[in-house]
């Protein structure tokens, strides 16, 4: 094992040229026009949420998703956020989503005073399961229609279900086209957390699009950055327009008058920002090939060592967000993670399952199988841009 581990933290060094010293995880590469569009932002003087480049990010970005709409937000728990509340969710309904995720997405679901139910994953895409989701709708679920509608309740809580939150982990698309089918059926709101996958195509069709809504993240770990950032994306006009009016505070808008027609958000992204995105959009094509290029590497070298690198599913094209190693078990995993911190290599597991938080580990789950089983075993290493 002492071997292997050699030969790994090796290979990374080598890939990123680094003979000695610390190997983040995920840094930001700004090798176009970021500092440029920034000094033109800047001598604008329009440094907040007005200015050319907030619009222009958000056309960019709905180009390149194939999305109607796309509208800019400081983070893409914002942009969750308003997506949950302009899908109709209430306090006390319930939001199905996964258990292995960011804490992000349990947290929109409870400023919305909704409540989580955490659903297992398939383990091939690390993102919720449909069979799992199928299981769980079939077994704790009856159907109630009144004049607002067609509604599924929790046989158990007895509280609507309103919303379906998967999340394609790591970059990796889930199975998105089976999970709407069947929220199709049963009446519930389809939202995806998209916010690690931009570049993530499913049978051809970028992740984010296939629901009422999906959101991305640019935090500065992510494949492309503003600093901070979200981005809420529909193909619904009028939805659009509702979500860029309440993450504008709600502004009614006139030369000097301040009206506000209900309660809104300061959840705008700043011009500054924006020009940092639009710069970072014009390289994804190539920050894509970059990382799928280091994704091959990895691949190749991790079959020599027989050790299980994470593929993109089938039907998928990924963007590799974060390359992943699943371990034979959690004293394994725990070892690979002190060897390679200890040695300047920057690696992670997956996240505290948000079954075991505090705050949500009272929320109703289903077995949580496979969640559980690569809570143990999966690790990231390094995924940056290779320069």
């Amino acid at each position: 094992m002492q071997t292997k581990f050699t030969e790994i933290v090796k290979f990374i060094r080598e890939l990123y040229n680094t003979p000695q010293g610390f190997i983040p995880l995920h840094e930001p590469r700004f090798n176009g026009n970021e500092k440029k569009y920034l000094n033109e932002c800047i001598d604008s003087t329009f440094v907040s949420s007005v200015g050319i480049f907030v619009g222009q990010f958000e056309e960019m970005v709905a180009e390149y998703t194939g999305a109607k709409y796309a509208i800019a937000t400081v983070n893409g728990t914002a942009a969750l956020h308003i997506a949950l509340l302009l899908s109709g969710v209430q306090p006390e309904d319930e939001i199905i989503t996964q258990a292995l995720t960011f804490v992000a997405t349990a947290n929109a679901i409870s400023y919305c005073g909704a409540k989580p139910v955490f659903i297992d994953i398939d383990k091939d895409t690390m993102g919720l399961s449909p069979d799992k989701l199928r299981n769980f709708l079939e077994k704790y679920t009856y159907i109630v229609e009144d004049a607002e509608g067609v509604h599924t309740h929790n046989l158990i809580t007895k509280r609507r279900i309103k919303a379906c939150i998967p999340m394609h982990t790591f970059g990796h698309p889930c199975r998105i086209d089976e999970i709407k089918e069947i929220c199709d059926e049963y009446n519930i709101t389809l939202i995806e957390d998209a916010a690690e996958s931009l570049g993530s195509f499913y049978k051809g069709r970028h992740t984010g699009t296939s629901g009422k809504f999906g959101t991305l993240s640019f935090n500065g770990n992510k494949t492309i950055t503003s600093g901070g950032g979200g981005m809420i994306l529909t193909n619904d006009e009028n939805l659009a327009k509702k979500a860029k009016h309440i993450t504008t505070t709600a502004k009614v808008p006139h030369k000097w008058e301040f009206i506000h027609d209900v309660v809104g958000y300061n959840y705008r992204l700043t011009n500054l920002a924006a020009a940092l995105g639009c710069a970072q959009m014009e390289q994804l094509p190539e920050i894509i090939n970059n990382k799928r290029e280091l994704a091959n590497k990895y691949k190749s070298f991790f079959k020599t060592l027989n050790i299980n690198f994470v593929r993109e599913p089938e039907n998928s094209k990924s963007n590799y967000w974060l390359n992943a190693l699943v371990l034979d078990d959690i004293e394994q995993r725990n070892i690979f993670l002190e060897y390679l911190n200890n040695n300047g290599i920057m690696a992670r597991p997956i996240w505290q399952l948000m079954s075991q938080l505090e705050m949500y580990k009272h929320c109703q789950t289903d077995d949580l199988t496979n969640t559980k089983w690569l809570a143990d075993r999966v690790i990231n290493i390094p995924s940056s841009v290779i320069l």
